[in-house]
């Protein structure tokens, strides 16, 4: 049993969905569980719809969910010359509720809209292949995988989705060697879609590759594999082709975008190697993260631009104990926020997270109630992990260095006005 999660770069146009046909013809005679992402860039699409929604547009909300409609019909027919009747129920689950007015949470309706995304691609992904006489069974993610109502991140209930994978999942290859599902998203007990936060399609790969006892989870990007660098911040970004389970979650802990945070615990937890291929070039190993140590990588490098460091000073002169941060922790919970990185004073507070402004600005009036805030915006946070004093003096020259941390694995350095076209 292997699970193979297909991003939305290796299913944005026809090409490239036959591409995956010709993948899993190589793998005819294994069983095969499909996780299929939103194609290209319909999750930015969708949140657009969102977005217009609450806002009380209906008319513009309709509109561009009509030119996602079309993106996914024109697909369709392309490959198929016929309809594909399933994404017809998906197109309707959204029309009804962009018909309403919103009356909950932002983050309700952004997970009800956006998961048509999964729906949409991966049911067109699965007539396609039975086009090409490969046959598979289309199961809807969203009957195995329960989740809390926390819309937008949700948390999964692993003991009720185990029961579902071993009720639906299980039983399934039993009749074919092929079952394609969606990553992303799941729902709540009262049947109410719900996402599990950006990239989270690699969660329930790694989830359903932990709960079936995968010999492997592999990730088709067209990418190489694992890059030290992303290739398109970095002319000359170098591939690595293997990594310990420790390495990858701390490259995805400072904002490496590869591997998304949660999915390395379900594979290191049963031993499941995960391998990260690309789709343009299947006979191309790739690179393989596994429980075995690395040495000797190279530089590895995150950039994290968007940045604002916000200074929390004590209003009255006096340290900031245990009771000020104690607050400060509760204020980022009741936001959702997490910090990229903190750093402590006697009386001073520096916190430097990604700049959502809605965020930024609930934070400011929560920490006023304690603290005096400033705010300087417009900043970049670089991490290089496993970095030497070369590395660290040519991406930081000519820089203003804003804050900076280090350890003996990891330098992260606040800077301002960072050239995005230098190369290292």
């Amino acid at each position: 049993m292997k699970v193979f999660k297909f991003g939305g770069a290796s299913i944005n146009n026809a090409e490239r969905i036959k591409n995956i046909s010709g993948i899993l013809k190589s793998y005819q005679d294994e069983k095969i569980l499909v996780v299929i992402s939103a194609m290209g860039k319909t999750t930015n699409a969708l949140e657009k719809v969102v977005e217009a929604f609450y806002k009380g547009e209906k008319e513009e909300a309709l509109q561009l969910f009509e030119n996602v409609k079309q993106v996914h019909l024109n697909l369709a027919n392309e490959l198929l010359k016929q309809p594909v009747n399933q994404i017809n129920d998906f197109f309707t689950e959204v029309e009804w509720l962009l018909h309403d007015k919103p009356v909950k949470d932002p983050d309700y309706y952004y997970d009800q809209i956006v998961c048509a995304g999964e729906l949409l691609s991966s049911s067109i992904v699965s007539a396609f292949l039975h086009s090409e006489k490969i046959k598979n069974i289309w199961i809807d993610v969203r009957d195995i995988v329960r989740t809390d109502d926390n819309f937008r991140d949700a948390n999964v209930d692993l003991g009720f989705t185990q029961n579902k994978i071993n009720e639906i999942i299980i039983p399934a290859f039993d009749t074919t060697n092929i079952v394609v599902t969606q990553g992303f998203i799941g729902s709540t007990d009262e049947n109410e879609s719900t996402t599990l936060g950006r990239e989270g399609s690699d969660y329930t790969a790694a989830l359903f590759a932990n709960m079936m006892n995968a010999e492997s989870l592999t990730i088709w990007k067209d990418v190489e594999g694992v890059m030290n660098a992303d290739p398109k911040e970095f002319g000359d970004a170098k591939f690595i082709n293997a990594l310990s389970y420790d390495e990858v979650i701390e490259m995805a802990y400072y904002g490496a975008q590869v591997i998304h945070p949660k999915t390395i615990k379900p594979l290191q937890n049963k031993n499941i190697p995960l391998y990260v291929r690309c789709f343009l070039n299947p006979d191309a190993e790739g690179t393989i993260i596994s429980n075995k140590n690395v040495h000797q990588l190279p530089p590895i490098i995150v950039l994290k631009q968007n940045q604002v460091l916000i200074n929390l000073n004590s209003k009255d002169f006096s340290f900031v104990g245990e009771k000020p941060m104690s607050r400060l922790y509760e204020i980022f919970a009741e936001l959702k926020i997490k910090p990229n990185l903190t750093q402590n004073a006697a009386i001073s507070i520096l916190i430097c997270m990604d700049d959502h402004h809605e965020k930024i600005e609930k934070l400011a009036l929560k920490a006023s109630e304690i603290f005096d805030v400033q705010m300087e915006k417009n900043l970049t946070l670089l991490t290089i992990r496993h970095y030497n004093t070369n590395i660290i003096n040519k991406l930081s020259k000519d820089k203003t260095i804003v804050l900076e941390q280090k350890t003996k694995d990891t330098i992260q350095m606040l800077m301002k006005r960072l050239d995005q076209s230098k190369t290292y």
